[in-house]
């Protein structure tokens, strides 16, 4: 299987290095070439375009920032349009629109037959780097059980949610558990600390016990220490999956007070100029509170 791969961030980068430490032939692009460095010097081969790329491979797999990113790669000038074909497979790791997702999904195959997989993922760079991520996956269930064995090098877990789209409608629920989770962990590590509490043993005095989750481990001593420089994930991402939550609220008349709450205190943050840092910086929004601090 030959497999293309878009989008060399964050979460690109690790993942392509497990494809090609299991053996896969790669072949890269992204539109910031510098980023491409470390993957071409692990073995994987450099595209000169989307289209050169999609012409040269069997699976094409994008994890980039934005729905607009993804349809610019897909349908813009020398995109995947330009040379895909018949059999051929898109899956998008992106967190993006579900119907925007179902809409260029159906326009792929219209234009050139291939197939499209949404597989939004979970588990932050940690779990990319170790192979260990959450896939929820949308799409015809027979082309995602062809995709499992090299799906695999990636998830610990894959999962078939339905139709297309279901994926990214999973991410956003997923999201908007993540979100609140973070934000309320800040709450907690600026209040404990106003009263007293050496909040770095916060972590090991909650593990196991029902308020314990993954970003605890991870995010909470980063809040206790104020470890803000290995920036492992961003208050946009989740500003960005956030309002597409309330959009699909909106969309269905669903209320989602929680969530409504969570992404006007994530407006506020990013607005303060912490959108590209780790949400372990939301720390900061509770001590302005409690204390009368001001971080900017």
């Amino acid at each position: 299987m030959k497999i293309g791969f878009v989008g060399l961030g964050l979460m690109g980068t690790p993942m392509v290095l497990r494809l090609l430490q299991a053996g896969y032939s790669v072949r890269v692009w992204n539109r910031t070439p510098e980023k491409m460095a470390t993957v071409v010097a692990a073995g994987a081969q450099q595209a000169t375009s989307v289209a050169e790329l999609t012409q040269q491979c069997d699976v094409l797999m994008v994890c980039v920032t934005n729905t607009s990113a993804v349809r610019d790669i897909v349908f813009g000038p020398q995109g995947v349009t330009a040379t895909g074909r018949q059999g051929q497979v898109l899956v998008d790791f992106s967190s993006i629109a579900p119907q925007a997702t179902r809409e260029m999904a159906t326009e792929l195959s219209s234009c050139c037959g291939m197939n499209w997989v949404d597989a939004p993922v979970s588990g932050g760079v940690v779990g990319a780097e170790q192979g260990t991520l959450a896939m929820m996956a949308g799409g015809d269930g027979a082309v995602i059980d062809q995709l499992r064995p090299v799906l695999a090098v990636l998830s610990r877990q894959l999962t078939h949610m339905g139709a297309t789209g279901t994926g990214q409608v999973a991410k956003i629920c997923n999201q908007m558990l993540v979100s609140c989770n973070v934000l309320v962990m800040a709450e907690v590590f600026a209040l404990a600390e106003q009263a007293g509490v050496q909040t770095s043993l916060l972590p090991q005095a909650l593990q196991g016990g029902f308020a314990d989750t993954t970003p605890l481990q991870l995010t909470g001593p980063k809040m206790a220490v104020r470890d803000f420089d290995n920036i492992k994930w961003r208050v946009n991402t989740l500003l960005k999956d956030m309002n597409m939550a309330s959009d699909l609220a909106q969309s269905l008349g669903s209320a989602v007070p929680m969530a409504g709450l969570g992404v006007e205190l994530l407006r506020q943050h990013a607005g303060r100029g912490f959108g590209e840092q780790d949400p372990a910086t939301l720390i900061h929004l509770y001590m302005e509170i409690l204390s009368g601090e001001d971080k900017r």
